[in-house]
């Protein structure tokens, strides 16, 4: 019997898109809206159907299309901080710096346009619905899905949310970000770690839409602990983007 290859299975059934146009934009916020809206109920429903906020225009978006029903099944963006608008807040930054572990990381001390917040990860329901994951915009194990797809097709969708992750990690790699913050459930970022992200709890719990930390995953980090399975699709979706896109490094002259 052959290996299992998640490289290979993973690129046979999905394909990972930058959202470079409004069209494709729009795309990511429909998806958001049909998850947190209409779905779970987390954010409000409104009549054009786009889940959108005030981060998205400082967000690299990136979607997850299933090849052969040319169906977006997910998406994911990576807010970074205008260099130019030192003011202007993350996510995290607004809400959750009074929870930081200040001996872990002092966010002080990281310069402006060198890290980004990865958030609003969101799957539609066809393609990871089961009964103990009504309430999960997203799921990370094993599942079981209706006869539209077929076996090897459910077998990838565990790593659905997976891929989405790592185009977030690839774009911020390329941005030559030194590190990226999350804030998530830290029973959520046990199963990140379960797979190979070791992102690390920076912040105390606090009730953020639930309980909620804060949590770092630094570049050394990531690829010093990288296994080869995941190194091996985190290369695929990082070529994928790289030809899909430039994005501007943190460090370029220009933007100094």
């Amino acid at each position: 019997m052959s290996k299992f290859s998640i490289v290979d299975n993973f690129s046979q059934h999905f394909a990972i898109k930058f959202a470079d146009s409004k069209e494709l934009r729009q795309e990511a916020f429909r998806i958001r809206h049909a998850v947190y809206a209409q779905e779970l109920g987390w954010e409000p429903t409104e009549a054009l159907e786009l889940e959108r906020d005030e981060y998205d225009e400082t967000s690299y978006h990136c979607l997850l299309e299933h090849k052969r029903t040319k169906t977006f099944a997910g998406c994911i963006r990576l807010i970074i901080p205008p260099t130019r608008s030192p003011d202007s807040l993350l996510p995290f930054e607004k809400y959750c710096l009074p929870s930081v572990r200040k001996e872990l990381i002092d966010c002080d001390n990281l310069r402006r346009g060198s890290f980004g917040e990865i958030s609003r990860l969101a799957v539609l329901s066809s393609f990871r619905r089961r009964p103990t994951e009504s309430e999960s915009p997203f799921i990370l194990n094993e599942m079981k899905a209706d006869n539209v797809f077929s076996e090897s097709e459910r077998r990838n969708f565990p790593n659905i949310a997976m891929g989405l992750y790592l185009a977030s990690i690839a774009m911020a790699d390329i941005c030559n970000h030194v590190g990226t913050f999350i804030v998530v459930e830290p029973k959520l970022n046990r199963r990140l770690q379960r797979v190979g992200l070791p992102f690390v709890q920076v912040g105390d719990e606090m009730d953020y839409h639930g309980r909620r930390a804060m949590f770092y995953l630094s570049r050394d980090k990531f690829y010093s602990e990288l296994g080869d399975d995941l190194r091996g699709l985190y290369n695929k979706i990082f070529d994928d983007l790289a030809t899909q896109l430039s994005l501007i490094p943190h460090t370029n002259p220009i933007d100094s």
